[in-house]
């Protein structure tokens, strides 16, 4: 978040509390006040145009703020656009049109009592019925800001769900659309064309400085935007300002490194590692297992749904053969305890808990790594148990790098990148290392020759001469 200079918001608490705003809550909307310039500066709006408000109050309802929260921010907004934007000779504000009734100080409710705001309330809470910016905003505003994208976006959710897509995926798509919906303040769907993806891209690259795998994101992101829910096809880009991509070389650790590392870390959190180089995971699929994907007869981990919803096997490494069994008698005993408690099952993906409404109970679908407590769902009111969490693990990884003084930029990923050059350095073959890592163009593997010094013969011989 950019710094907002003091004098400015001891201007702006002294001028709402001149508009009659109590003391108790000034820092409330000092607090909306930084929001707000910060959503300006990221997104290129000028914080004194009265249309930059609708979209930051689109983006406060797209992070599921509370409506009473979003409803003061508005507030505040117009208090700040009021203060700058009035001139000496009485020119009006911006957002001079708006009702009375809208520009109600919102720490009153419709009773006159007072709502008591805490820290929990300035946290993204669970959605309340949703309120428009066209709602807070009086009807003689004129809408120089553009369309309502909420049926687009609803589109666009239904469109990539229902091609099964990651939530990740969701997440990120929904995202470039709406800085490119901030990019175009807001206009007509209908009227969105290439040239406007052209100009989105460039400024992304000129203005943003941003990287070159973050443009290409951006760019199949609305690619997909405009096949799947505006109906119209890309046709030939040019003319636009590419990032330029560079080589990147992943960061390997050494042996010696890893050990040092999975030494220093306690369980589960070290058994998850050690997992993860020793069967080259990615950490969303090492914490997704389940009972049912490891075979200790044929010695065989099994992964599905991986990256790209390709499924592959690898070999359960003998070292952790015991380590694993131990952990799965941890499962066994912890189920056994849910079961004879208020325990609704695990979470299950897609339809399966439809098809088979028992399953989230079954011992073969529960977590392998398993978070230590229950989830409270609360529209259904039951209890879920849900694996360890990604965060948990990365904190714990990052104290343990931070002990063993690793002069590297490690993440979970870096054991990945790991397990793939000590193979390619122990001379297996590249397609084997490919299939291990679940790769599906070989070109992705490939970049592991440059983590490793070359260990084959270069120089060409008959072998007649051998």
């Amino acid at each position: 978040m950019i710094k907002v200079p003091v004098n400015l918001i001891n201007k702006y608490s002294s001028f709402i509390g001149s508009q009659g705003v109590p003391q108790g809550h000034q820092n409330y909307y000092a607090k909306w006040l930084r929001y707000y310039i910060d959503f300006c500066y990221k997104s290129g709006f000028p914080d004194h145009e009265a249309h930059s408000l609708p979209a930051f109050l689109e983006k406060l309802k797209e992070k599921k703020q509370a409506e009473y929260l979003r409803k003061q921010a508005c507030h505040a907004v117009m208090l700040f656009q009021s203060m700058t934007v009035a001139e000496p000779t009485g020119n009006k504000s911006p957002v001079s049109n708006i009702t009375a009734e809208q520009s109600q100080p919102i720490y009153q409710n419709t009773h006159n009592k007072k709502v008591i705001l805490n820290q929990e309330d300035s946290k993204f809470v669970k959605p309340e019925p949703s309120v428009e910016p066209s709602d807070l905003l009086s009807s003689k505003q004129p809408k120089t800001d553009g369309a309502d994208w909420t049926k687009v976006f609803a589109e666009l959710k239904g469109t990539i769900m229902m091609r099964h897509y990651s939530p990740k995926t969701l997440k990120t798509y929904s995202g470039w659309t709406r800085r490119f919906q901030t990019y175009l303040r807001s206009k007509e769907p209908a009227s969105v064309s290439v040239e406007d993806v052209k100009a989105f891209l460039s400024w992304l690259a000129v203005e943003q400085n941003i990287s070159a795998s973050s443009q290409n994101q951006a760019f199949n992101a609305l690619l997909f935007l405009f096949r799947n829910v505006f109906g119209k096809e890309f046709g030939k880009i040019t003319g636009v300002v590419r990032a330029k991509r560079k080589t990147y070389i992943p960061v390997v650790l050494s042996r010696k490194e890893v050990d040092h590392i999975i030494g220093l870390m306690r369980d589960p959190h070290k058994l998850i590692i050690t997992l993860m180089y020793g069967c080259g995971l990615r950490i969303s699929e090492c914490l997704s297992l389940r009972v049912n994907n490891f075979n200790f007869d044929m010695k065989i981990l099994t992964i599905h749904d991986g990256k790209g919803k390709k499924d592959r096997t690898v070999p359960i490494p003998e070292t952790l053969m015991d380590e694993l069994r131990l952990q799965l008698d941890k499962v066994i005993n912890l189920h056994e305890q849910d079961c004879q408690e208020a325990f609704s099952g695990v979470f299950l993906y897609g339809q399966l808990e439809k098809k088979y409404k028992n399953a989230a109970r079954e011992l073969v679908w529960q977590w392998f790594f398993p978070a230590k407590g229950l989830t409270s769902i609360i529209k259904t009111n039951e209890q879920r148990r849900y694996h360890v969490h990604e965060t948990s693990l990365q904190k714990a990884l990052r104290k343990s790098v931070i002990k063993a003084k690793i002069p590297k930029r490690v993440t979970s990923h870096t054991f990945r990148h790991s397990f793939a050059s000590h193979l390619l350095q122990a001379n297996y073959d590249i397609r084997t290392i490919q299939e291990l890592l679940g790769h599906s163009d070989v070109r992705t593997t490939m970049i592991y020759t440059h983590t490793v010094k070359s260990v084959t013969i270069k120089e060409c011989k008959s072998p007649l001469d051998f």
